[in-house]
């Protein structure tokens, strides 16, 4: 069947915003493959919402390749125009993440979203084409593996002139969100994240999001052609630093992150691209070490996670361990629903299972 798009026409601004942005974010990563000896290109991975009733998206992805380890750019475009009972009317989205293949060149995370929400019963009983209340979530975040103050400075300069006034109230609840209490440490060296954010303006709000997008691309595109022109052919230690820190963002994901787990937890129709976030191989023994570390009930999540992972070393993250990853956040949160309250948060906790009730 045929995905079918959004008919709120803020959405639908919002889906042009972001296809041409995953465009343009595939266009510069092949560029720095090719300039890196191994071209590439992104392929295109469709999936459907409710066989595309409710939408449904697409990702460009690479991976096991010279350059990428795991490469994933995510657009998805969700929407209950049939369902006029649903607190969300629509939700338009890309998410990316790239992991490099090498370890100097750090990975990145960046998040650009509008969530629609319906206007009240008596509003819309009145019009219901009218527009209901809307909100952004912007974020981004560089994450190395062997940190580099030089990148780190690029990246954080490049958010800073893109996000203008709204950079320091960004930055310090993106170091809120990031942070993991039982490692005492952040996932990433730089964040930006604005939650729920809405200015009275959609258009100036889609310009930020728009020049943040750009900017992180730019910028990003800067950084790995940077690491891949100096850094040296990897040493066994660098490689064991990559794979440290690869389970660590693991970690973070499965066991904090609420974007993540809300995806999860709303539907089971595209589990291996919310989990697309991911890197290829993890140390399973060492993720193990941190049980003890975790409050309950999330000790029991991690044993979950683990049981879920082929004992190898180094594990590897396949399609199946994904889907069996995904069956076990959704069976530890139905039986810890309270967990929910142990996810990361920044100033707002979005409720976004909740909108999709």
């Amino acid at each position: 069947m045929k995905r079918t798009d959004p008919s709120s026409p803020r959405a639908a601004e919002t889906l042009d915003l972001v296809t041409t942005l995953q465009r343009a974010l595939a266009d510069r990563l092949e560029a720095v493959a090719e300039r890196a000896g191994d071209p590439r290109p992104f392929e295109p991975v469709h999936w459907l919402r409710d066989h595309g009733r409710h939408g449904g998206g697409t990702r460009l992805v690479c991976g096991d390749t010279r350059v990428f380890d795991r490469a994933s750019i995510n657009i998805s475009a969700i929407h209950y125009d049939d369902l006029p009972h649903k607190r969300l009317a629509s939700a338009t989205a890309l998410s990316t993440i790239v992991h490099p293949a090498h370890p100097r060149a750090p990975s990145m995370h960046m998040h650009l979203s509008y969530t629609e929400l319906r206007p009240p019963a008596a509003e819309f009983e009145a019009d219901p084409k009218a527009p209901g209340r809307g909100y952004w979530r912007i974020m981004a975040d560089l994450n190395p593996s062997i940190p580099d103050d030089h990148l780190t400075a690029h990246f954080r300069d490049a958010l800073r002139d893109a996000l203008g006034d709204h950079y320091a109230a960004a930055a310090e609840q993106g170091d809120r969100y990031f942070y993991i209490p039982a490692l005492e440490r952040h996932r990433g060296v730089t964040h930006a994240y604005l939650e729920a954010f809405d200015s009275g303006d959609f258009d100036a709000d889609r310009a930020l999001a728009r020049r943040v997008g750009e900017a992180v691309i730019k910028a990003y595109g800067w950084i790995l052609d940077d690491a891949h022109i100096k850094a040296p052919t990897p040493t066994h230690d660098e490689r064991e630093q990559q794979r440290r820190y690869h389970t660590i963002y693991f970690f973070q994901v499965l066991t904090l992150d609420r974007g993540t787990t809300s995806g999860l937890l709303v539907h089971d129709q595209n589990d291996v691209g919310i989990l697309g976030s991911l890197p290829s191989h993890i140390d399973r023994t060492l993720l193990a070490r941190w049980r003890d570390r975790l409050p309950p009930p999330q000790d029991a999540l991690l044993d979950r996670l683990v049981a879920a992972l082929p004992d190898t070393h180094p594990c590897p993250i396949t399609p199946d361990v994904k889907r069996a990853l995904a069956a076990a956040v959704r069976a530890h949160y139905r039986a810890h629903p309270e967990a929910l309250d142990l996810q990361a948060s920044g100033s707002i906790v979005p409720p976004t299972v909740a909108n999709h009730r």
